[in-house]
């Protein structure tokens, strides 16, 4: 393969010639892929194939702008409180998902503008009740006038 090419030989047949005796010596016989069909043939070209390529390898997900990674969270978030395992924290959930959606409210995001509507929490707790029917509302502990005595100390102390 090293040698130079012949004078009044065309590259084409020269190098038609090569392929022929390496593939008659066996040299493309061990090679990876062999027998397989040639991947994304028959798809348009992509320019970005191989950091697709990369990404699937590497078990990642593509970045998203931060309004449309807002709203995926939010998403998440509420398939997460309708599969959590008390009703306290489905609402927890959802809350926690509330104050991030507020805070996109107070700074601008990258990407489309797109403005995330805030979760119901009372919607989702009565989705949350109708996917859950065999857990029943256990009673609340009686508090005892010293429990609420000491709540209304902190209150009044924590507007201090």
């Amino acid at each position: 393969m090293t040698e130079r090419k012949p004078l009044g030989v065309s590259f084409e047949s020269w190098i038609d010639r090569q392929i022929r005796e390496a593939t008659e010596r066996g040299e493309f016989d061990d090679l990876p892929g062999a027998g397989k069909p040639i991947p994304g043939q028959g798809k348009p070209h992509d320019e970005m194939w191989w950091i697709k390529q990369k990404m699937r390898a590497e078990n990642l997900s593509f970045p998203l702008p931060g309004t449309l990674a807002l709203r995926k969270e939010a998403e998440e978030a509420r398939a997460e409180a309708l599969g959590a395992r008390t009703e306290a924290e489905a609402r927890r959930i959802t809350e926690e998902m509330n104050v991030k959606i507020r805070d996109s409210y107070r700074k601008p995001l990258s990407g489309p503008p797109v403005v995330q509507p805030l979760i119901d929490v009372d919607e989702v707790a009565a989705e949350w009740r109708a996917l859950h029917p065999a857990d029943e509302k256990k009673p609340a502990p009686a508090t005892t006038p010293a429990k609420r005595q000491k709540r209304s100390f902190l209150r009044w102390f924590g507007r201090r």
